[in-house]
């Protein structure tokens, strides 16, 4: 019995021994320590960068075509005046409305953003699209939306992105989209109203803005860097500029497109 009882002892101090020694122990000399798992990427790469400016147009601007809505007597109720396709919108100062403006190249290349769960709107109202020119994420929900009691379709003319085609015979109807690819830019229309047309940007970051009735567009939280900025407008194409910031500061680039006659 005395045997049994010494050999016990002796086995329950030398695990305390083994487990007080591993607790605190250093992996030898010249021996690699464990892999650790690797940082997971950025889900949102932004920074605090922020840059803004003005479009202007220089010279007269092109009367915009008129739309004869004779044949439509709903849609023509919601106008005091006869409509006009927007396609080249001024105000008296030369702003110029419906400018995409967007990051065209400079960001990293690995960066990665997660496009919004909130819809992007576009309204079939009037017998016009609302709005003409706007963007929208890869991924980021479309709500099409019909407010004219009367037949609407919309044409997704896609080239990159799989094209569509949806028609909404009553007020009140939704339907919900959206494009996998890059697209700058990608034209909708109506089959049933030939003068109506939109145009969107799709881009996999948020980097963009659309010029307001006071010509001015913000584009905000860019890391720092150097990057390309591009202007889009429906009749006279597209402008870019080079444009650095850093940290946290705002820079400023303006975009001028000179009138000109024809359409």
């Amino acid at each position: 019995m005395r045997t049994v009882g010494l050999a016990s002892l002796i086995g329950a101090g030398l695990l305390i021994v083994a487990f007080g020694c591993s607790k605190g122990e250093k992996p030898p000399a010249g021996t690699a320590a464990a892999p650790q798992p690797a940082a997971a990427p950025s889900s949102d790469s932004r920074g605090g960068a922020t840059i803004t400016g003005e479009v202007k147009l220089v010279g007269t601007a092109p009367a915009n075509p008129a739309i004869d809505m004779s044949e439509e007597p709903k849609c023509k109720a919601d106008y005091t005046t006869s409509p006009h396709e927007q396609i080249v919108v001024v105000n008296r100062n030369g702003a110029l409305s419906d400018v995409f403006v967007y990051v065209k190249t400079g960001l990293p290349a690995d960066a990665k953003y997660a496009a919004p769960t909130t819809p992007v709107v576009i309204d079939q109202k009037g017998c016009m699209y609302h709005p003409r020119v706007f963007g929208i994420m890869v991924g980021q929900p479309l709500r099409i939306v019909n407010s004219d009691p009367l037949l609407h379709n919309i044409k997704a003319m896609g080239k990159n992105n799989r094209p569509f085609n949806i028609s909404q015979p009553a007020a009140g109807m939704t339907t919900e989209r959206t494009f996998t690819a890059r697209e700058v830019m990608l034209p909708f229309e109506c089959n049933v109203h030939g003068w109506m047309h939109a145009f969107v940007g799709v881009l996999p970051y948020s980097f963009f803005s659309t010029t307001g009735e006071d010509g001015r567009f913000t584009i905000k939280d860019l890391p720092a860097g150097t990057y390309t900025i591009e202007a889009w407008q429906e009749r006279y194409g597209t402008q870019t500029a080079a444009v650095t910031v850093e940290g946290s500061e705002t820079k400023t680039v303006d975009f001028t497109y000179t009138a000109k006659t024809g359409r």
